[in-house]
């Protein structure tokens, strides 16, 4: 279970061990991820990350989200191929994704009964299952 908020110190160690360099730079964006469980943008995170005393460029917080994606620091949860959402939430959970607000919600894995998997292609394992269930409003899709 991963709890939050993480100081500066946790940060630089769980870099660490999933083999990032904490830079300076990786260190502020890693700081905004990891202050709470929560979903959002590189746009997002890109305005927290400047919104205190630190500087970084939008190319710097778009290779930092994919790397720390690539080596397992956070997921990358693609609601549609416009919006993309950074979870710092590692362990097995799945999403609600409201499209009138744009906002992600967790689902504890262990609430959702998938079933057997289908048969996977040969030299193949699953390396897991992401869900993300789109909802709207009910008065929005017309039912009251």
């Amino acid at each position: 279970m991963q709890h939050f908020p993480l100081d500066e110190e946790q940060v630089r160690s769980l870099m660490r061990a999933h083999h990032i360099s904490p830079t300076q730079q990786r260190v502020d964006i890693a700081s905004v991820l990891f202050a709470r469980p929560q979903h959002l943008s590189a746009e997002q995170v890109l305005s927290l990350v400047n919104d205190g005393a630190a500087s970084v460029s939008k190319a710097t917080v778009y290779n930092t989200l994919g790397l720390f994606a690539r080596k397992g620091l956070i997921r990358e949860v693609i609601v549609d191929p416009t919006k993309v959402f950074y979870d710092p939430t590692i362990i097995p959970h799945h999403h609600f994704y409201n499209v009138d607000s744009g906002t992600l919600m967790d689902i504890p894995a262990d609430v959702m009964d998938l079933g057997q998997l289908p048969p996977l292609p040969p030299n193949t394992v699953a390396a897991g299952v992401d869900v993300i269930i789109r909802v709207r409003s009910a008065e929005a899709a017309g039912e009251k």
